[in-house]
């Protein structure tokens, strides 16, 4: 641990001497807490909203092996193929050997912590795979080699300048530094990528077990693209998206645009049941119509079964992965979550990181938390992170 101990500290005390970056991550303490305090005055109905996905939520969690089960069967049914995957690293395999077996050479991403979880771009990468992410935040970050410092918004610690020459430098052409241009050249680039991939993989925010209805709430579009063009769609997502009915899932998946960045609804909310199909002709029922003929569905486990049976930090497990913590909170602000993290990031991401990684990875988080309880107060699912993290540190 000492090692990897110091090798953060020194992160820690570069970060604090980078301008840039405290700017670009000054927008994020000021910009999001403010919308998300000023819209939630103007939704009556979201208290309600956010004790029912409390509720759903504890529930699953005591049904979880139940839910599971009830969500594979519905899944099956749909038409889809269902997979369990104990650790990160059956995932990968998982989805390697699929998209491997079906000679596929192109793939397409979604935004997907998970998947930065299992590591899925190196695996695939080192399956002979071209791999391409298609959220504009997670595709910056890609050709800048970096993981993401927000689970919403993965590259809001790059100003416009840094983004417009990481593009120039990219796409080997001039891309001004101003916002619509930047956006314009990525669009652009994807465009044809999306119709010439061989598969997408995205994540899921919930799944719904009562119909094995896979949830995707997003703005920028990129998620449809990626769901329905190619012929091959991969799902991953966690055992603790799952929740009971659909209902639970949309409602779940709708309290996250809210609290992340201030926004009343997502520019999307996609539910997809089974791969496409058609029964115009004599009604008879042809799986592949105009979207993918395959669907997989990967739910992971990951350190997550044991996080559930650790009564000190099972409610972890509630994280909506919203985000609105780390908005709120001062250590964030100042160092970001590529240097306040490992995959997940903040207080949040320490508990996270100490059930997937190992305490040695978790250590360094857990020891930054200042214990404000900025946090506990804005947490949709009022997890108490500062007192799991006292916890954590005497572990």
């Amino acid at each position: 641990m000492a090692e990897w101990f110091s090798e953060y500290v020194e992160r820690v005390v570069d970060a604090l001497g980078n301008d840039m970056l405290r700017s670009a991550l000054g927008k994020v303490a000021t910009r999001f807490p403010r919308a998300r305090f000023q819209l939630l005055k103007e939704l009556p109905y979201y208290e309600y909203y956010r004790k029912r996905v409390r509720e759903a939520r504890l529930w699953s969690l005591e049904h979880i092996d139940d839910l599971i089960e009830m969500a594979r069967e519905n899944i099956e049914r749909a038409g889809a193929v269902f997979h369990y995957a104990s650790t990160g690293e059956e995932a990968a395999r998982y989805v390697v050997d699929v998209l491997s077996s079906r000679g596929a050479r192109l793939v397409i991403k979604g935004k997907s912590m998970v998947t930065e979880e299992i590591f899925l771009n190196r695996a695939l990468i080192e399956g002979g795979l071209d791999v391409i992410e298609t959220d504009f935040g997670e595709f910056l970050i890609q050709i800048r080699g970096e993981r993401p410092s927000h689970p919403v918004v993965p590259a809001i610690h790059l100003t416009i300048d840094e983004i417009a020459e990481s593009l120039s430098k990219f796409l080997n052409r001039e891309v001004p530094p101003d916002h619509s241009s930047c956006v314009k050249a990525v669009r652009e680039y994807l465009r044809e990528k999306f119709f010439k991939a061989d598969a997408g993989v995205t994540g899921a925010n919930a799944i719904a077990a009562d119909t094995g209805t896979v949830v995707i709430v997003e703005n920028e579009g990129n998620a449809r693209f990626v769901s329905n063009a190619p012929p091959i769609h991969i799902v991953v997502a966690g055992i603790e998206k799952v929740y009971p009915t659909v209902e639970d899932a949309v409602v779940a998946s709708m309290l996250i645009i809210p609290n992340a960045v201030g926004l009343k609804m997502p520019s999307y909310i996609s539910l997809i049941t089974g791969p496409s199909s058609t029964s115009d002709i004599e009604l008879v029922s042809i799986r592949g119509a105009h979207g993918p003929r395959e669907l997989h569905v990967v739910l992971l486990d990951n350190g997550r079964t044991k996080m559930l049976r650790d009564s000190n930090f099972r409610e972890a497990l509630m994280c909506l992965k919203c985000g609105t913590c780390l908005n709120i909170c001062p250590v964030y602000r100042e160092l970001g979550g590529q240097i306040w993290g490992y995959v997940y990031s903040g207080g949040i991401g320490a508990i996270w990181t100490s059930f997937i990684y190992g305490l040695d990875r978790a250590a360094p988080l857990a020891f930054t938390c200042l214990q404000c309880g900025r946090c506990k107060s804005v947490c949709p699912m009022e997890i108490d992170i500062p007192e799991m993290i006292l916890k954590l540190r005497k572990t």
